[in-house]
C-alpha cells in the first residue's frame, strides 16, 4: 500500500482510492491462494488415504480401535487355492491351503474369516502358521454373511468340516491336535462350530464374537448399522421385520450345548471391552458373556462365582476397566477372567479386534 495525502484536490483522493482498492485486492487474492492450498491439501490426503486403504489413518487410530485387520499378508505361492466339494450340495468352495513340508505330523490351524469377508481375507494367523511349518486352512463357508446359506447354516457349518476333511486328506496332520480359530463374524463360526463340529478339535479360540443373531439384530438396528439389514437377508427375512425362528436356527445362543465335547477340548472366548461402542465395534461384550453363561448352565455348573454375575457385567458395561487385578494378554490388561470346566472367557482393555501374536500363541500352547 502507498502512501498518498490527502488534499482538496480530487485528483488525490482518486489515487488514494485507487491505491486503497489495489491494497485489499492483494489482501483478498492471498487469503483465496491460502484456502486453495488448505483445500488441495486436504484433497491430497483423501486421496492418499484412498490409494492407502487408510493405512495412515489406521495408524493413528484411537489405541483400542481395531487397526490389524487384514493387514500383513498378500496370499502367495506359499498358500495354495483349492476347491472343495460340499458334502451337502454339491457346491465348490474356495480355500487357501499351506500344507507344511515336514516328514511328521503337524498341527492344523483353521482359521474363520469374518461376516463381510471370504476365503480371500488376509491373515496373519497364515504368516504365523507357516513360520511353525503347521498346517493351515481358510475356508469360505458360504461366503460373505448376508446370503441363505451363509451365517452359519448347515450348509456353511458343513463346508468348514469339509475344508477340515480336505486339510486332513492333503497334509501331514496330527490329528489331536486341530485348532480353530475366529474373529468377528469368525468368532461367531468359531462357537457355532464348537456346538456342532464331526472333529474333534483341541481347542476353539472364539475372539470378539456375537452368538445371537436375534438380539444382534436389534443392537444394530438401533445403531443404524448395515449387519442390520444383512441379518434380515440371510435370515430370509421379509417387510422388515426379522424372521425369529431362522434367526435361532444360526445362533448358537440357542442350540444344546454338545457337554461330552468339553471332555476333550477347550473353548476360549476375548471379548474387547470397549466392543460395541461407536468407533470401538459392533459387536457388544454381551454376545460374549451371555453365551459363556449359557455354556455354564447348560454344564449345570454349581459354582456361581465361576458366573459372570449381573453386577460384574452392569460394572463392566458402565465403567469398561478391570474389576480387579487379572493380569494381562499381550500389552492389555484384563478387565475380568472367567474359567469353568474346559471353558473361558476373558475380557481385555481393547475393541472389536484380535490380538494375534497373543491369540496364535495362546491357541497352540
Amino acid at each position: 500500500m502507498r502512501c498518498c495525502f490527502f488534499s482538496s484536490n480530487d485528483n488525490s483522493l482518486l489515487i488514494v482510492s485507487i491505491n486503497i482498492e489495489k491494497y485489499y485486492l492483494r489482501v483478498l487474492a492471498d487469503q483465496i491462494m491460502k484456502k486453495k492450498i488448505i483445500i488441495a491439501s486436504i484433497g491430497f490426503v483423501i486421496l492418499l488415504v484412498g490409494l492407502t486403504g487408510g493405512y495412515f489413518v489406521g495408524s493413528f487410530a484411537p489405541p483400542h480401535e481395531s487397526t490389524d485387520v487384514n493387514d500383513s499378508l498378500s496370499w502367495n505361492s506359499d498358500f495354495t487355492r483349492v476347491a472343495i466339494k460340499s458334502p451337502m450340495d454339491g457346491e465348490m468352495q474356495k480355500a487357501y491351503f499351506y500344507g507344511s513340508k515336514s516328514k511328521t505330523s503337524q498341527p492344523l490351524v483353521v482359521s474363520l474369516h469374518s461376516w463381510s469377508w471370504d476365503y480371500k481375507q488376509e491373515d496373519t494367523l497364515a504368516i504365523l502358521s507357516k513360520a511353525k511349518d503347521f498346517n493351515y486352512i481358510h475356508p469360505d463357508f458360504r461366503g460373505q454373511n448376508w446370503t441363505k446359506n451363509a451365517c452359519c447354516s448347515e450348509f456353511a457349518l458343513s463346508d468348514i468340516d469339509a475344508a477340515i476333511d480336505y486339510a486332513i486328506e492333503n497334509g501331514r496332520v496330527d490329528t489331536t491336535k486341530i485348532y480353530v480359530i475366529g474373529r468377528s463374524g469368525g468368532g461367531y463360526a468359531t462357537l457355532s462350530l464348537f456346538m456342532k463340529s464331526k472333529h474333534r478339535i483341541k481347542k476353539f479360540a472364539a475372539w470378539v464374537p456375537l452368538s445371537d443373531l436375534v438380539t444382534w439384530y436389534e443392537e444394530t438396528l438401533i445403531r443404524k448399522l448395515v449387519y442390520a439389514n444383512q441379518i434380515l437377508i440371510c435370515t430370509n427375512s421379509s417387510d422388515g421385520k426379522l424372521n425369529q425362528s431362522v434367526a435361532i436356527q444360526k445362533s448358537p445362543m440357542h442350540w444344546p450345548t454338545p457337554i461330552e465335547k468339553l471332555e476333550n477340548t477347550k473353548l476360549d472366548i476375548f471379548t474387547g471391552v470397549y466392543d460395541g461402542l461407536e468407533g470401538n465395534g459392533p459387536i457388544p461384550i454381551t454376545q460374549s458373556i451371555n453365551f459363556y453363561n449359557k455354556v455354564l448352565s447348560d454344564l449345570k455348573e454349581t459354582d456361581s462365582s465361576n458366573y459372570i454375575s449381573n453386577s460384574e457385567k452392569l460394572k463392566l458395561l458402565e465403567m469398561r476397566r478391570p474389576l480387579e487385578d487379572y493380569g494381562k494378554i499381550g500389552n492389555r490388561d484384563i478387565c475380568l477372567k472367567k474359567k469353568s470346566h474346559n471353558i473361558s472367557i476373558t475380557i481385555f482393555t481393547g475393541g472389536h479386534e484380535m490380538l494375534y501374536e497373543f491369540a496364535f500363541n495362546d491357541l497352540i500352547k
